[in-house]
């Protein structure tokens, strides 16, 4: 094929850049026999990878993937982000690394993604799709090819920068053209070669090109009204996302599908339609069996563009289901809601009191141009104001259209040409004010006003959740920070260390506790695990640590604090159990009493650096039975030795044995605990904050007689 070596400078004249993009794209794809593609350009002032180019697929397929933030959970941004290749073998890999492409295409197909960069710097990605009998694996004859185009179009874009012509995003994505010699008497020339029926052919935009006299029969209208059309535009019958949803299953899969559709007033219709990487042949008889019930008819004036709709919404609908605090909801809307729509700028308002508060911004380097926005009394005359109170989103394509109904003074002072103002509305309640500024005039479409608002209602729900959310979490954490101690007492003859870590999923808090008190000239020490990571397990935690001080400060041995403590629980009917290790430790004596509920056996380093667990007698989980007993183990605790007592998040990890954990664990305390004790509370728990998704809370108290 010619060009197929690197684009390079041109002898003479530079060529356009998209001649030399859709040349690679082209050349790739016939390389390494992919069925679709398409190249990005990394704006660097957004960070923001722009689609320059796209075969094998019409452009709505890719409707909300046309701009994509760096940061976006999705393969062309990862390899640009990463500068790796991204490879997703099929459907089901699909749906579990990336949920938000699967929504919206939920069909079997393999992908490819990869950086365009050289040494130093990224200017883009690019990537390729196969239908679904893809081997799972990329070939090496693949991988090689694949590599070699990105590095030769990276090249060029590198010398094209030096030429002082840099490739930058262009608006609108450039479809390849196809192959000189393509008419439309070829392609209906090969589809009336293999279909013997009602026929049609497609192009990749799905616009009929060729229909014969008996499709024209079939559908009940001139061959001259198909033509230059979809279907489903001329055909108000067939304009259903369900009949859509097949078109596209078939382009990406490159596999042949089917689907009935009802004629009306009766007459059934059976459409299968038989893909290749320039169109669809489709074949259309009589159904043999008419299904029971109907499609709802549409509105004939709804048009092609729905098929963006509706995947934008899916796709942003996905993408919000992620976020838990309002702080995920900004950087939701700013990372995958921003690029998709164009907006430049964004400022996120909430509403409380009776004023407009600002949740958080994107876009703006100074933060005082959106500090006016900030305790906007609701009777203010505003577009934000007026979009919250009204539930009208407001749109505005031009500065001049703002400033005449709007003062100045709240109108236009952030440096943007268009604004997008959707009000927030959640449960039939007025949450706050979406704002999205665009730096040129835009005349926003039927469409994009359509989605924006559908967009706005999204927002609203998450950001409903979100503040829910947040404020649980303020409340979770000041009851918990109320319930553990802020600091351990400094006792004569003891070196102590404690750490907690709250479990990174759900609300970040537990019943993990811990807790040091002086008993006469001794001390007494307690770590526990009340079940369950809430509120209410934290609320049973405060209950259990305050019993514990109170047996404690009546005198009572190790285990009749433990008994005290289970016929508590078990009387509170608090339907939770807790596992702990209670101890009195006399420093004087070199000697500690320990009693155990169902809880993982402490660590005892000796002196000479050597690591075991100890073998503790123990009773059941506190709660449980009410005449449990807990025995009493005495062991010795001399100067130098190093006590550690933790909670199960410590040595629980996922795909591990947990004997291995523990030895791990036991490992780590013998290399690192002669050091100062909080150098060793700091190397025990390191592997444990470096867990993503922790499910479980960690708490480690470390005592050392002197």
């Amino acid at each position: 094929m010619p060009d197929r070596d690197a684009p390079g400078p041109p002898p003479d004249r530079a060529p356009p850049h998209q001649a030399v993009l859709s040349r690679v794209l082209t050349g790739l794809l016939d390389d390494v026999q992919a069925h679709s593609g398409a190249v990005y350009v990394l704006d660097p002032g957004e960070k923001v990878l722009v689609m320059a180019a796209i075969a094998g697929l019409p452009r709505v397929f890719a409707a909300p993937w046309e701009r994509v933030g760096l940061a976006a959970p999705i393969p062309v941004a990862d390899a640009a982000r990463e500068r790796r290749l991204v490879w997703v073998g099929g459907e089901e890999e699909m749906a579990g690394r990336y949920p938000r492409i699967a929504v919206v295409l939920p069909y079997p197909f393999a992908l490819a993604a990869l950086p365009v960069a050289t040494a130093d710097t990224v200017y883009g990605a690019v990537y390729t799709t196969w239908p679904g009998s893809h081997p799972p694996d990329l070939s090496r004859h693949e991988r090689e090819r694949l590599a070699a185009a990105c590095d030769r179009l990276a090249e060029y874009m590198e010398w094209a920068a030096g030429q002082g012509r840099p490739v930058l995003p262009e608006s609108g994505v450039r479809p390849v053209e196809p192959p000189a010699g393509e008419s439309r008497a070829a392609e209906a020339a090969r589809m009336a070669a293999r279909l013997p029926y009602g026929l049609c052919a497609l192009d990749i935009d799905g616009r009929v090109e060729y229909a014969n006299q008996a499709a024209a029969d079939l559908l009940g209208v001139p061959v001259e009204r198909l033509l230059g059309t979809p279907p489903w535009v001329t055909l108000p019958w067939l304009n259903d996302p369900m009949y859509e949803d097949r078109y596209r299953a078939a382009l990406l899969s490159q596999r042949i599908t089917s689907f009935v559709a009802l004629h009306p007033p009766g007459d059934w219709l059976s459409f299968r339609l038989y893909p290749s990487t320039t169109g669809l042949s489709v074949r259309i008889t009589r159904a043999r069996a008419t299904p029971r019930g109907g499609r709802p008819q549409r509105d004939a004036g709804e048009g092609p563009g729905r098929l963006v709709t509706i995947s934008h919404v899916l796709s942003l609908a996905s993408a919000l289901t992620e976020a838990v605090g309002v702080r995920d909801v900004i950087d939701l809307v700013a990372d995958e809601i921003m690029p998709a729509v164009g907006s430049r700028t964004l400022v996120m308002l909430g509403s409380s009191g009776g004023r407009l508060h600002v949740l958080g911004q994107r876009g703006y380097e100074d933060p005082s141009v959106v500090e006016r926005f900030d305790g906007m009394p609701l009777s203010a005359h505003t577009p934000g104001v007026r979009a919250l109170l009204t539930g009208v989103p407001g749109f505005y394509e031009s500065r001049g259209q703002l400033e005449r109904l709007y003062p100045v003074r709240y109108a236009t002072p952030d440096g943007m040409a268009a604004w997008a103002y959707l009000p927030l509305i959640a449960s039939g309640r007025a949450v706050g004010t979406c704002v999205l500024g665009y730096a040129e005039e835009r005349a926003f479409t039927a469409e994009e006003r359509a989605v924006l608002t559908s967009v706005g209602g999204l927002i609203a729900q998450a950001l409903e959740r979100a503040r829910l959310y947040d404020a649980k979490h303020r409340l979770a954490h000041g009851l918990q920070e109320a319930l553990l101690p802020h600091t351990l007492p400094d006792l004569p003859g003891l070196e102590v260390a404690a750490r907690y870590l709250p479990a990174t999923q759900g609300m970040d808090i537990g019943g993990d506790f811990y807790d040091l008190l002086p008993v006469g000239s001794a001390a007494a020490a307690v770590i526990g695990d009340v079940q369950g990571h809430n509120v209410t397990a934290a609320g049973l935690m405060g209950q259990v640590r305050t019993a514990v001080r109170a047996y404690t400060a009546v005198g009572q041995s190790p285990g009749r604090v433990m008994e005290s403590t289970n016929r508590l629980l078990v009387d509170l009917a608090a339907e939770r159990f807790a596992s702990c290790i209670y101890l009195h430790l006399d420093t004087a004596r070199g000697r500690a009493l320990l009693a155990r509920a169902g809880h993982p056996q402490p660590l005892l380093r000796d002196p000479d650096g050597r690591v075991r667990p100890l073998d503790l007698a123990g009773g059941p989980l506190l709660g449980i039975e009410a005449d449990a007993v807990y025995p009493t183990t005495e062991v010795p605790l001399p100067p130098g030795s190093v006590l550690a007592l933790y909670t199960d998040g410590l040595v629980e990890v996922s795909g591990v044995d947990l004997d291995e954990s523990v030895a791990a664990v036991a490992d780590r305390l013998a290399e690192v605990g002669g050091r100062p004790l909080e150098e060793v509370a700091d190397s025990l728990v390191r592997h444990v904050q470096e867990t993503q998704g922790r499910s479980d809370d960690v708490a480690l108290l470390l005592l050392r007689p002197r």
